[in-house]
C-alpha cells in the first residue's frame, strides 16, 4: 500500500473514518506496525520513559530523537511517520524550531513533526509550517510541561482547550493530539475544527486514536493510565521464555542435536 498522506488524513475526517496511530521507536516494532497498516507512527519522546527508563520525557535529546526516528522510517512504507520534537528543541527560538523540525525530515526521513502546546506556540507552528514542514499539534496534558501543571492531571478547562485547538488550526497544524481531556470537551473540539483530532485519553469522539505501543502490548507496567487498553501481554510471554531458556541451559537440554553443527 502507498504511504499515508496529509490529504488521506483530511479525507478521513471529512468521511467520518477513524484514524489509527501508535508510537514506535525501533526497526522491528515499526515494521510490525507498518504491516498492520496503522495510519501513522509517532516516534514519541515517550521513549525516554518506556525505552530509556527515565522518570519523564524531559531529558530526551534531539540527537536521540533523530536516531530513533531514522530507524522507524527505514522500516516503513505505509505509515506516515511523525517525529516528536523534544524539550528545548522548539522553545528557545522560532529559528531553532524550524532547524530542528527540518532535521526530522532531512536526516531521519520523517514526513511530519509534533510539538506540544496551544496558543503559546502559535508563532512557532506558523514558522515551521511556512517552511513546508507538516506540524501535528498537541494540547491538553502536555508531558513536557509536567512541572508547570503540577503532575499528570486530566485537563478540564474547556474554554482554554477549545481556544488552543482553534489557534493551532489557524497556525497551520494538520492535526492535533488531545491528551487526557474529558470526552465532552474532545467532542466539541472535534466538531468545531476542520483538522483531525487524535485522542489519547480523550474519548471515542476524536477523529482518531493514539497509544504508546509498549502499553498496548503489555511491555510497560511501571504505571498504567486509565485510558490504556492492553491487547497483549508480551512482557509476561517474554519473561516465561527467558526463564525456560535459563532452565534448559542449566539443565543441559539446550542446545540439542538439532541446534549443533556436524
Amino acid at each position: 500500500m502507498p504511504r499515508i498522506t496529509l490529504t488521506d488524513l483530511a479525507k478521513r475526517k471529512t468521511e467520518g473514518r477513524k484514524i489509527t496511530m501508535l508510537t514506535a521507536y525501533d526497526f522491528p516494532f515499526a515494521a510490525l506496525v507498518d504491516q498492520a497498516e496503522i495510519d501513522m507512527i509517532l516516534v514519541g519522546d515517550s521513549l525516554g520513559v518506556v525505552v530509556q527508563g527515565k522518570e519523564n520525557t524531559l531529558p530526551v535529546t534531539m540527537d536521540e530523537m533523530i536516531y530513533h526516528t531514522e530507524m522507524v522510517t527505514r522500516a516503513t512504507s505505509h505509515c506516515l511517520v511523525v517525529g516528536d520534537m523534544p524539550f528545548l528543541s522548539y522553545q528557545v527560538s522560532r529559528e531553532e524550531a524550524v532547524f530542528h523540525a527540518g532535521r526530522f525530515l532531512k536526516e531521519a526521513g520523517a514526513q511530519a513533526v509534533k510539538l506540544e502546546g496551544g496558543a503559546a506556540v502559535k508563532k512557532t507552528i506558523e514558522s515551521i509550517a511556512a517552511a513546508d514542514i507538516p506540524v501535528m499539534a498537541h494540547i491538553g496534558l502536555t508531558p513536557q510541561s509536567v512541572h508547570k501543571m503540577g503532575g499528570f492531571k486530566v485537563q478540564k478547562e474547556m474554554d482554554r482547550l477549545v481556544k488552543d485547538a482553534k489557534t493551532v488550526e489557524e497556525a497551520g497544524a494538520f492535526s492535533v493530539v488531545l491528551e487526557c481531556v474529558p470526552g465532552e470537551i474532545a467532542k466539541r473540539i472535534t466538531d468545531e475544527i476542520s483538522i483531525p483530532t487524535i485522542g489519547i485519553g480523550a474519548g471515542v469522539h476524536c477523529d482518531g486514536q493514539v497509544l504508546v505501543l509498549h502499553d498496548l502490548l503489555g511491555l510497560f507496567d511501571r504505571f498504567v493510565p486509565k485510558f490504556i487498553k492492553r491487547y497483549a501481554n508480551l512482557g509476561e510471554d517474554a519473561l516465561r521464555a527467558l526463564r525456560q531458556y535459563k532452565e534448559e541451559v542449566e539443565g543441559g537440554t539446550f542446545p540439542g542435536e538439532e541446534h549443533t553443527f556436524k
